[in-house]
């Protein structure tokens, strides 16, 4: 009874990669920086609110997670691990941020955009969507508005991040896939079947992003106990960003052009206050870490787990960083959300 959902699950997944394809030629016709990414995001969010099928089949999202997470563990090493003991710093200025941005975007989307305070609030808050909506549904909010405004945030950002990182001198032309010589076959189906046993444990115990995390963890100790160096092959690792990219753009899809519309300046207005308070966060974390700022800024930036680290990946971030900064916001957020809607 499953194989015509299937069917049609994958026909549309086809389609919906077809679509990020063109995309991503096109992006990259253009000069568009981190074009497999952007190009797909851009082409399959057009194609989601023009009425197309866009879907992404959970087993493509979880290879590719796996596929960037051994890709972004490929650069670890000793220099990370001793970075590792001052993250502490930027996990308390994230946590303070957050604040920041949930008091004063709650504010605006009350004053500006006729939310009302308990929708205002999970409006503004700078990720964990699906925790989000979940507490959307129990307390009765208006679910599709805050879904379409924190949509339009994610997408923002994904678009953003890296014309800002440009504009602060980081190169990236060069940085879509790894250079270096690539892990030998062997090494890396022994390591992609570790990651997938490692991603499922962490599943088990509700770590965000099991799969890509899972994939992190066994490429960084195979890298740094030099078990299976190398970097990931171009042939797997830009595939992957293709359907991380269509996977963003599904997040439009049965979202009608007026709906959208009508979210818009709500999503680019919280988009402006996050990013602006995440670069005035960044600044202290940056010169005490001594980091380029283009990275922290990376950490800091309110987007999708998954696509910052991959983001984080291409500007050469050190791995982990990312990563750690991402979830600790969703922690963070965990404790911060039920706490301020019980004071309402």
């Amino acid at each position: 009874m499953r194989w015509p959902n299937l069917s049609l699950s994958l026909r549309d997944s086809l389609l919906t990669i077809c679509v990020g394809a063109v995309g991503a030629a096109l992006a990259w016709a253009l000069s568009v920086p981190v074009y497999m990414l952007l190009g797909p995001v851009v082409a399959v969010s057009l194609s989601s609110l023009a009425g197309l099928p866009t879907i992404i089949d959970s087993r493509l999202r979880d290879a590719c997670f796996v596929v960037i997470g051994l890709a972004v563990g490929a650069g670890f090493d000793t220099d990370a691990l001793d970075a590792m003991l001052r993250w502490p710093l930027a996990f308390m200025f994230m946590a303070v941020i957050i604040w920041l941005i949930m008091v004063i975007c709650r504010a605006m989307l009350v004053r500006f955009f006729g939310f009302d305070a308990r929708s205002a609030l999970l409006a503004s808050a700078p990720g964990h969507l699906s925790f989000v909506i979940a507490m959307a549904s129990n307390t009765g909010s208006d679910v599709a508005r805050i879904s379409i405004t924190q949509s339009v945030r994610l997408l923002a950002l994904t678009l953003v991040v890296p014309f800002v990182a440009v504009a602060m001198g980081v190169e990236l032309s060069g940085n879509i896939a790894p250079q270096g010589e690539p892990v030998a076959l062997v090494q890396l189906f022994i390591m992609i079947v570790l990651a997938i046993m490692v991603g499922l444990l962490f599943q088990r115990v509700s770590v965000p992003a099991p799969l890509l995390l899972g994939a992190m963890v066994v490429s960084a100790i195979g890298h740094l106990t030099d078990l299976a160096p190398g970097v990931m092959p171009q042939w797997i690792i830009l595939p992957a960003y293709l359907v991380l990219g269509s996977l963003i753009g599904t997040r439009f899809s049965g979202v009608t052009p007026a709906r959208f519309a009508g979210g818009l300046g709500a999503g680019v207005a919280i988009t402006l206050v996050a990013v602006g308070l995440a670069g005035l966060g960044a600044l202290p974390v940056a010169w005490a870490l001594n980091m380029p700022l283009a990275h922290v800024l990376v950490a800091f930036a309110p987007g999708g787990l998954e696509t910052m680290i991959a983001m984080g990946a291409v500007l050469g971030v050190i791995p982990g960083f990312v990563a750690a900064c991402h979830i600790a916001r969703l922690l963070v957020l965990s404790v911060l959300l039920p706490w301020m809607l019980g004071r309402r």
